[in-house]
């Protein structure tokens, strides 16, 4: 089989798409299955492959680490017809995307794509609310040629089935236990940081509105003098909001801006406790590698987190927006060792269950199935 991936953003950019199309790559790679990936050129030229065609591009409003490209769309397709895919398989609704459907139906190539991102959530976080309806009729549309869409949960699929999305298939995401694990070495992590304090707080992410970091500097704000003095936060990421949040935070609070890879995996695993209130996520990626870790998480009670989240077994969910919810659960959790470890472990033990190679073989077998007309078990 030959694969041609057509994505709006792919490594080393720092996303959940991103990511995703990382693993999947590499596990093709193994498979010694051949794929293109047709992407947006990156601003950082760690990543050279001849797997991978770039196009000049530029940030989506929305979505800075979002590009919208410019694609020669003749040379794409001679590019495309001497590669001669089996199934092309398109990531993001943007300009890639376009071109992906574009292609699929002048050289009749079989065309499925993936939902990744809640865009119409976004909206509400950036005051454009009123665009919605375009949102949708424009989704609907673009994702109608697909002969399966796959959606990473079961929350995503559910609201996509309301909108009257057809043949959509649950694709899960996996995690790297291997990289995320709680054996690190704690107290060099801990020097490492000048993490002083007692308990350490993280939370890993983009720091923008539609994270809901307004809900985390309140929490961060509403502990208890006697529990703040013992706790020391992590903030892992950057974003639009970062000035803003470090002029409000406190001597406790440390910016690290983004980290990846055995860094980040290090920061996890000396976590106590993961907080995480983004309601946006249709799967929670962030959330899965702390569990990896053997953190508890702290999220909110919405989008593809709570298919992660067992309440009160390897973590908990709160309300989204609702700081009062979030400090309780984060007292609960650095008042009482035994449970945080039993919680630990429950996490750890999950994400043991969520292996990318297993997710993968199945998604094979979808496209398989769209190859030969069939229709195969559906991914619990």
């Amino acid at each position: 089989m030959k694969i041609a991936i057509f994505t709006d953003t792919f490594y080393p950019d720092i996303n959940g798409v991103a990511r995703t199309l990382k693993h999947f790559t590499n596990y093709l790679e193994k498979q010694n299955i051949s794929y293109k990936v047709f992407a947006p050129n990156s601003d950082s030229n760690e990543y050279i492959s001849t797997n991978i065609r770039r196009f000049k591009s530029w940030s989506f409003f929305l979505y800075p680490e979002c590009r919208l490209a410019l694609p020669n769309i003749f040379r794409m397709k001679a590019e495309l017809e001497a590669f001669s895919p089996d199934i092309i398989h398109v990531a993001t609704p943007f300009n890639m995307g376009l071109c992906g459907i574009y292609l699929s139906k002048k050289l009749s190539i079989p065309l499925v794509g993936s939902y990744h991102t809640d865009f119409d959530y976004y909206l509400q976080f950036y005051d454009l609310q009123f665009l919605s309806s375009i949102l949708w009729k424009y989704m609907k549309w673009f994702h109608k040629p697909f002969k399966k869409i796959f959606v990473p949960s079961h929350e995503t699929l559910t609201q996509l089935t309301r909108h009257g999305f057809a043949n959509l298939e649950i694709w899960p995401h996996g995690v790297d236990c291997e990289l995320f694990h709680p054996y690190y070495d704690q107290e060099s992590v801990r020097e490492k940081r000048s993490i002083t304090k007692k308990y350490l707080l993280t939370f890993v992410g983009r720091l923008a509105p539609e994270k809901d970091v307004k809900t985390l500097m309140s929490v961060a704000n509403a502990l208890p003098a006697e529990v703040s003095k013992q706790v020391q936060w992590l903030i892992v990421g950057d974003g639009p909001l970062r000035d803003e949040m470090q002029a409000q935070s406190s001597s406790n609070m440390i910016f690290t801006g983004y980290i990846t890879g055995t860094e980040l995996a290090e920061i996890y695993s000396a976590s106590d406790v993961f907080v995480f209130p983004s309601p946006t996520e249709t799967f929670g990626n962030v959330v899965i590698e702390a569990l990896a870790s053997g953190t508890p998480a702290i999220t909110a009670n919405s989008g593809g987190v709570k298919n992660i989240i067992k309440h009160g077994e390897t973590g908990f969910l709160c309300e989204t927006g609702n700081a009062a919810e979030f400090k309780d659960a984060i007292i609960n959790l650095i008042n009482n060792d035994s449970l945080r470890k039993q919680i630990g472990r429950e996490a750890r033990d999950y994400a043991l269950t969520q292996n990318w190679d297993t997710i993968f073989d199945h998604l094979l077998w979808q496209y398989q199935a769209v190859l030969e007309g069939t229709t195969i078990q559906k991914f619990a």
